[in-house]
């Protein structure tokens, strides 16, 4: 049985990576719509909102891993760094690197 940490952990992990998954409808969307050079501006505004409750997610996750991470186990330290790790940090890298 887990902790009310572990939880806590796997609730952020679930709603982190359900935002990050509704961000690509915009995305999409957006994209379609630029096809046809009419850019959807909403659609893209939309998918930063998701994105950023995503990050939210994420970090909610993380820093209790990070705080306890000498007391839980193996797989919960996986989980509760994964958004952050593997979804959230290399999509912001490749924000950065297309705006400048």
């Amino acid at each position: 049985m887990l902790s009310s940490t572990g939880r806590r952990i796997r609730t952020g992990v679930i709603w982190a990576l359900v935002s990050f998954a509704i961000a690509v409808v915009p995305i999409v969307y957006a994209t379609i719509g630029m096809v046809g050079d009419r850019p959807i501006d909403t659609a893209l505004g939309f998918a930063a909102l998701f994105w950023a409750v995503g990050l939210l997610f994420a970090l909610w996750a993380a820093i209790p891993t990070m705080r306890q991470w000498s007391e839980l186990a193996p797989e919960v330290r996986s989980l509760g760094i994964t958004p952050l790790l593997f979804i959230c940090l290399p999509q912001a890298v490749a924000l950065l690197v297309l705006w400048l």
